[in-house]
């Protein structure tokens, strides 16, 4: 091997890692932008995956000399291959080996992904399937940057695929992107100094192949590379600063935001409204069935924290951490501590879109007949150990808990915590006088668990309960806004149920600086306690109190007398002056109690239209990516051809008519470039025309190739006729090499980028000696037809030529 050949292999081998990193680098932009997708770096294993198999694919493709319908196969076979290990996790972690299902969900999930994903509150899981997305992405993606990188004389053709990997996915992220302007920055100083490089190597490479030192050349690429290097430095020192000054605070739109508008909390009414309705129609109701219930587990339905002075309610979307609700994945309730269990819950007569759950849900599988229904509109919240289906959840519908049931802390464990500080709506609407009543409660307490426990006590053993039923015989109001608390506090005779005791001790730790939040659920009576199946109804309906404690979390209280401790006396309880209450703005209040269950079906209409509208925005969105992801994949096939195109119109609106002629040939060598015909440089058209004759089998190639060197080095300047029936004749002879080959060959040879990474032997491209080379063969030609010698004939011609190519 000559040193030449070794210098020649060491530029490529460093071109090739320089396109392999610059690469790598511009769609590691993208990698980082899907992380608030999914809300952690568990995408990260499917999307590095894709990222690095695509970059293989290209760099043995373009190694191999594969044509496009080649590397579009072998990106297939990857991707169904290696999908299933790297993307496919609801099978195992370690089940790497494609199955049936996995490849079924492979195939499927190239179009019904997109959709899954934008139709998903962020952020989402790569357990639930999701991690297709990124890796198909990225594979497609790094297939065809590095691909474009390696094969093309320009590279920057290489930045229109990983500039459509970046917009797809913003369009598929969220609204509060992960670090914008380290993504900005990352993607302009890796365009920008990949093609500063390529352009300060591209004149070593030429110069070395023709022989000459190169040490002027080298010289100019280091300053080239310094001035490129000062130049980006600039560029991004004033991008930051632009950026940082003029950035707007309000987030980007998404495509998410238009398929799926933002969840709020606030359209369903409080379930505490209807404490007393539940237990009034549905007291022996079976409302949902609970299986392998843990013992003295409770099941929790809603926690509120806002309180405005006639309900407690979740907190306003955006403050208070009720309210902080995300899709349900299989990574929720990360710091749960407790034990683990796993409960079934079939629901009954239980309609509404709280959904019953026990303890801390890690992950949760629905099943029924509407299984896909409920699984993407339900939401969850770690922070209150919540949920909510949106889609209603009605009989027959069921699922499956993977939960963490939390160990209830004794007094003596919490002598020595303090109160943990935590962010809950400030309650607003409270009675002056409640302070006073807190203070005078817990006077006597010094510890915060003591101060809590007093509130509990007070209420627990001083009070009366009665749900106010017909048949119980004693007064009892529902509601719990400001004044049914008051009367409740201010009487000699407390008498009420859970709703008004919950909301009581809540209201009074508040004016202590105690955060609390009133839970509303369910739990079996004593006398049906460690029973492993519980079937809820009304009468086990509760609410109590939960208050958090350094260490130990919220910590539930039950401020609730015993159904049991009833009041002896009816007449005892007015003398807190029931009529101004009956009178007060407070009882039409508690009248729109009763009236929460009619609320979806008011609205219903227009939920159905907006369902209606948002699937079909999902189908259309879904659509538009399906044809993005199609444009993606043909962008290749589209620069291909325009720059065939643009090199074909190139040559035949040269300048000089004789340049014309030349083009026509140059177009032919090139088309049998592409079939695969051995072309050389540096040969005479002749030679050429004996190459093309064995390979195609056309012999008037030949005669073509004499009438292009009579007319290029003759005296006169063809005609535009004879230009015109020159490339003719060449159409012609392009069209016999495919006739007998298959239109898979014909179109491989359409697609191929050989003739443009060989550089073809357009004129730009040849050297001095290639024209001497094709002066001389035309000056023997001429020889032999009896004609003087050609090189003789124009020499005022050729010489101005041959100047102006040199």
């Amino acid at each position: 091997m000559s040193a030449r050949d070794v210098k020649r292999r060491r530029l490529d081998a460093r071109r090739w890692t320089l396109d392999l990193a610059a690469t790598a680098a511009l769609l590691i932009v993208p990698v980082i932008g899907f992380w608030p997708t999914f809300g952690g770096p568990g995408y990260l294993v499917p999307a590095v995956g894709g990222l690095l198999l695509g970059l293989a694919v290209a760099a043995i493709g373009a190694w191999r000399r594969w044509g496009i319908l080649v590397v579009a196969a072998m990106t297939i076979v990857v991707y169904f291959v290696f999908g299933t290990a790297l993307a496919v996790w609801h099978s195992g972690l370690f089940a790497v080996i494609p199955t049936l299902a996995s490849l079924q969900e492979l195939a499927a999930g190239v179009v019904t992904s997109w959709k899954s994903l934008l139709t998903t509150v962020a952020p989402v899981s790569v357990a639930d399937g999701f991690g297709l997305v990124p890796f198909l992405l990225l594979l497609t993606g790094a297939v065809l940057t590095a691909g474009l990188a390696l094969r093309l004389r320009h590279p920057g053709w290489a930045l229109l695929p990983a500039g459509a990997v970046l917009v797809v996915q913003i369009a598929l992220g969220t609204s509060t992107p992960a670090a914008p302007l380290i993504e900005g920055v990352v993607f302009a100083l890796a365009a920008v100094l990949w093609l500063a490089l390529r352009q300060a190597w591209a004149p070593a490479q030429a110069a070395i192949s023709l022989g000459e030192t190169g040490q002027g050349t080298r010289a100019s690429a280091r300053r080239r590379v310094v001035t490129g290097a000062g130049i980006v430095a600039v560029a991004v020192l004033a991008g930051v600063g632009t950026s940082a000054l003029a950035a707007p605070p309000s987030p980007r739109y998404v495509l998410r935001d238009v398929v799926i508008p933002p969840f709020d909390i606030q359209q369903y009414p409080s379930p505490l409204q209807s404490f007393r309705k539940l237990v009034r129609d549905d007291r022996t109701t079976t409302l949902f069935t609970v299986q392998s219930m843990p013992q003295d587990a409770r099941v929790r339905v809603a926690v509120m924290d806002a309180y405005n002075g006639v309900v407690y309610n979740v907190a306003d979307a955006g403050f208070g951490s009720s309210s902080a609700f995300s899709p349900a994945r299989a990574d929720m309730s990360p710091d749960a501590q407790g034990t683990p269990a796993t409960v079934h819950v079939q629901i009954d007569a239980w309609n509404g879109v709280w959904m019953p759950e026990v303890g801390a849900v890690r992950s949760v599988t629905f099943d029924g007949p509407r299984t896909d229904a409920l699984r993407r509109s339900a939401q969850y919240n770690d922070a209150t150990s919540s949920g909510i289906v949106a889609a209603d959840l009605r009989k027959g519908d069921g699922y499956d808990l993977d939960t963490i049931v939390p160990t209830r802390p004794t007094d003596k464990a919490l002598a020595k915590a303090s109160i943990l500080p935590v962010s809950i709506p400030k309650q607003s609407g409270v009675p002056q006088s409640f302070a006073a009543i807190a203070a005078k409660i817990t006077a006597d307490a010094k510890t915060p668990v003591e101060q809590v426990r007093t509130l509990q006590k007070y209420l627990a053993d001083g009070g009366y309960f009665s749900h106010g039923l017909e048949g119980e015989g004693y007064r009892s109001l529902s509601g719990h806004g400001a004044a049914r608390i008051a009367s409740l506090l201010e009487s000699k005779q407390m008498v009420g149920d859970d709703e008004q005791y919950a909301t009581a001790m809540a209201l009074l730790a508040g004016q202590l600086g105690i955060p609390a939040r009133v839970v509303m659920g369910f739990y079996p009576a004593q006398d049906k306690a460690g029973s492993s199946v519980f079937a809820a109804t009304g009468d086990d309906l509760h609410a109590w109190v939960e208050v958090p404690f350094a260490g130990f979390g919220w910590v539930a209280f039950d401020p609730t007398p015993p159904k049991d401790h009833i009041p002896t006396q009816q007449a005892t309880k007015p003398r807190s002056v029931p009529k101004p209450q009956v009178l007060q703005p407070p009882p039409p209040e508690q009248q729109a109690a009763d009236e929460p269950p009619t609320v979806p079906a008011d609205h219903g209409p227009k939920d159905d239209k907006n369902h209606g509208s948002g699937v079909l925005l999902a189908i259309l969105a879904a659509a538009g990516i399906g044809v993005g992801v199609l444009g993606l994949l043909a962008s290749p096939f589209i620069v291909i051809g325009a720059l065939k195109s643009k090199r074909r119109r190139r040559r035949q609106q040269a300048e000089h008519p004789a340049d014309r002629i030349s083009g026509g040939w140059d177009e032919l060598v090139d088309n049998a470039v592409d079939y695969g015909a051995p072309m050389r440089a540096g040969r005479t058209r002749l030679e050429d025309a004996t190459t093309l004759e064995s390979t195609f089998g056309q012999p008037q190639v030949a005669v073509l190739a004499r009438s292009a060197d009579a007319r290029v080095w003759g005296p006169n300047d063809p005609s535009d006729d004879e230009v015109a029936a020159f490339w003719s004749q060449v159409d012609a002879a392009v069209e016999g090499m495919g006739e007998d080959r298959g239109f898979f060959t014909r179109l491989g040879a359409r697609l191929s980028v050989r003739s443009l990474v060989a550089g073809t032997v357009a004129d730009k491209w040849m050297p001095r000696r290639r024209r001497r080379a094709q002066r001389t063969g035309a000056a023997a030609a001429g020889a032999q037809a009896g004609a003087a010698p050609t090189s003789q004939a124009r020499p005022a011609e050729d010489g101005a030529r041959t100047g102006a190519s040199a």
